[in-house]
């Protein structure tokens, strides 16, 4: 095996290579492809004009598990997505169903965007084989996802945006033409057959799973995730409703029914032949994106599943960047014999009936998340209208599938039943493991699974802290003490209540008493020199620290997860006393994690064992790209600042002066503090503008 590959044994941490450009072009792409190209045509075939109210009708159960999807990613940004959502909220069990099941109707879909390829190619080359040109194209789609989420991401992108652009030229040209009376008979095949092709259609929507199958690899998932697939979603739902109305309106119901090439013959219509090859253009890029973003998110899956041994280890085999190999190989063989198996229509079928069971149960598990009332649970994205967006979203598709026939039916059923027997004979051996049902369980009396906390905890250091989170101003505006010699823990904690009880609200026992107990029930991280006592305080307005330096040191009993022995005291020198609002606890373990994110560093308790001053301790704490020192003497950029008051320095709106440090004192900055020469200024705030400020105040060397 290559030095650069790995297996389950020590799973890498997938590289964060999708921006919100990422995320919005791999939705995109994925959502404009066969419900555009290739399925409007089948559709008609069932039910004639009635296709716009199909493609309408499939907001209802859409927009509730889109809320619910991108609410479980930015909660858990996890390779798997679905899988990862349902496993850790309904337990193993139900995560095997939706993990072996996503997977497959990932590949399906896949498979299903190849042939359409296939399909339009034959509108110039009459002759070729449409399952040939797929396999060939799922071999090199393949390969491209062997390199990686970046490489494939750049294409995506191309891709989708070239797509988009002749998908507008289309509807521009294309709607003006529209026969309004082509519409007389939209609703001639009856609201049950206009269901059937709903839930047919629901498998172009598949980019919002395929998209939270990555969210591991998406670059501050809280905040781009959610822009990222609304706006695609969006942009996709105003298309498919124009694409679907002009169809109908330039095209003869008999030239639509049936017709895989539809939106090319329309275009043909409209412009000729130049439309007919830029809708073919346009789809060929379309299924492109798409096979290329299924096998993408699709490899993800029995990755992730490996590394919950839901599948065998050789799934987790992967590159050191997390690329999954063996996934994205497996992947690609099933999408091929896919292909040769089942005929388009079928395909879509298939696809669209698990995709259906799929959204109910992740509607189902963002409302056992919320009422379990996990603290760690803490999504950058919370879902409107809840519970009834969610109760909508949960049974909606349910009955979309029992109106699409029984094969879709048989399908599903058997699907289940072939995770179920999976799980008995292969998975509940091997692991020992709960979903987050159990905390519903145990609010109601029976039995909780620990261990689910401690990974959320893991997963909220490793999201950060929210755009709004006011990390910087806590720390500057932090209470400090520097003490030499301290007989016991619990002087420190008396000594660091007495500073904060000024400042919360609380008399200095009440808080010495929360943070001793706290730290006797395990609660206080102690770990390298360094230790976090916190509280979370009724009433309380804002965050408060108090930062201790103890230059002695003071013995700290260490929780029984500590990074040391279990139970033994450890010799802390860094303190840092945490009170937070009681109704806010996802602030509350996000300021926790970052906290411990920065503390974290090499060297830290060196640098703060032998920092000089206040400033120079806080400044070891903020993040480094949001905090900027500006000396004021003579010779520096930022001497025309000298002899001005602070509420005079012109300042970006989202920065602020947290300290000034002048001799051998650190100033707290108000407005009418008058800055003189010598005096040594931190600034946090946005990373751009401090980047700006730090051009014009800061010298190169300085700098450097």
């Amino acid at each position: 095996m290559n030095r650069d590959v790995t297996t389950t044994d020590s799973p890498p941490r997938m590289a964060k290579e999708l921006g919100v450009l990422g995320v919005f072009s791999i939705t995109l792409g994925t959502t404009l492809s066969g419900g555009i190209f290739l399925l409007p045509g089948l559709a008609a075939e069932e039910v004639g004009a009635g296709i716009v109210l199909s493609y309408l009708l499939v907001a209802v159960p859409l927009i509730p598990s889109m809320f619910s999807v991108v609410e479980l990613a930015t909660a858990m940004p996890r390779a798997g997505g679905p899988y990862y959502f349902l496993d850790r909220s309904l337990g193993p069990l139900v995560g095997t169903i939706g993990g072996l099941g996503t997977w497959l109707a990932l590949m399906l879909k896949t498979a299903f965007a190849l042939v359409g390829i296939g399909y339009y190619l034959q509108l110039f080359f009459p002759d070729v084989s449409v399952v040939a040109v797929a396999l060939l194209l799922a071999l090199l789609v393949g390969g491209i996802n062997l390199l990686g989420a970046r490489k494939t991401t750049a294409l995506q992108i191309g891709l989708s945006f070239g797509l988009l652009g002749i998908l507008l030229w289309f509807l521009g040209t294309g709607l003006p033409e529209v026969d309004a009376a082509r519409f007389m008979a939209i609703a001639e095949g009856g609201f049950d057959r206009i269901l059937a092709t709903a839930g047919m259609v629901y498998v172009s929507y598949i980019g919002v799973i395929k998209i939270a199958a990555v969210a591991e690899e998406v670059e501050n998932p809280m905040r781009n995730l959610p822009r990222g697939v609304f706006s695609a979603i969006g942009v996709s739902m105003v298309i498919y409703l124009g694409v679907t109305v002009t169809l109908v309106g330039v095209l003869p119901l008999d030239e639509l029914r049936g017709n895989e090439v539809a939106i090319a013959r329309a275009a043909e219509v409209v412009s000729g032949l130049v439309g007919r090859l830029l809708m073919t253009v346009a789809a060929l890029m379309a299924f492109a994106a798409t096979a290329n973003a299924g096998i993408l998110s699709a490899g993800r899956y029995p990755y992730a599943m490996s590394r919950d041994r839901i599948l065998p280890e050789f799934f987790g085999w992967s590159r050191s960047d997390g690329t999954p190999l063996a996934g994205v190989l497996v992947t690609t063989a099933l999408v091929m014999l896919f292909l040769v198996s089942f005929d388009p229509s079928k395909i879509a079928k298939l696809a669209s009936a698990f995709q259906l069971l799929l959204f109910s149960l992740l509607n189902l598990a963002v409302l056992v998340m919320r009422e379990s009332r996990i603290e760690s649970y803490d999504p950058g994205f919370r879902s409107p209208l809840y519970p009834w967006m969610q109760l909508v979203g949960l049974l909606t598709p349910l009955w979309l599938i029992g109106e699409m026939g029984w094969l879709p039916i048989l399908f599903t059923l058997l699907l289940v039943g072939t995770s179920l027997v999976w799980y008995r004979e292969y998975v509940a051996s091997r692991i020992e493991r709960d979903g987050a049902v159990f905390h519903v369980f145990e609010r109601l009396g029976h039995r909780r699974y620990a261990p689910l906390e401690t990974e959320l905890r893991a997963i909220l250091r490793e999201k950060g802290l929210k755009d709004t989170d006011p990390f910087e101003s806590v720390v500057a505006r932090a209470g400090f003490l520097d003490i030499s010699h301290v007989a016991s823990f619990e002087d420190v904690v008396w000594l660091a209540s007495e500073v904060m009880s000024r400042h919360v609200g609380q008399s200095p026992e009440w808080l010495r008493e929360a943070f001793l107990e706290g730290t006797r029930l395990g609660a206080t991280p102690v770990q390298s020199g360094i230790a976090l006592p916190h509280v979370r305080v009724p009433e309380l307005e804002e965050p408060y620290l108090v930062m201790v330096r103890v230059r002695d040191g003071v013995p700290v009993q260490a929780p029984p997860t500590a990074w040391s022995l279990a139970g033994e005291p450890q010799m802390v020198h860094a303190l840092f006393f945490l009170a937070s609002r009681d109704d806010d606890p996802g602030l509350h373990l996000r300021l926790l994690a970052e906290l411990a994110e920065q503390l974290d560093q090499p060297d830290f308790l060196i640098r703060w064992q032998n920092a000089e001053s206040e400033q120079q301790l806080k400044a070891l704490v903020l993040r480094k790209d949001r905090q900027l020192r500006v000396a004021l003497t003579p010779d520096s950029p930022a001497n025309e600042l000298i002899g001005r008051r602070v509420r005079e320095i012109e300042l970006p709106a989202n920065v602020d002066v947290a300290l000034i440090r002048r001799e051998n004192q650190t100033i707290e900055p108000h407005p009418d503090t008058l800055l003189q020469e010598g005096d040594e200024l931190l600034l946090i705030g946005d990373p751009a503008a401090i980047r700006k400020l730090a051009e014009r105040w800061v010298a190169p060397a300085e700098a450097e």
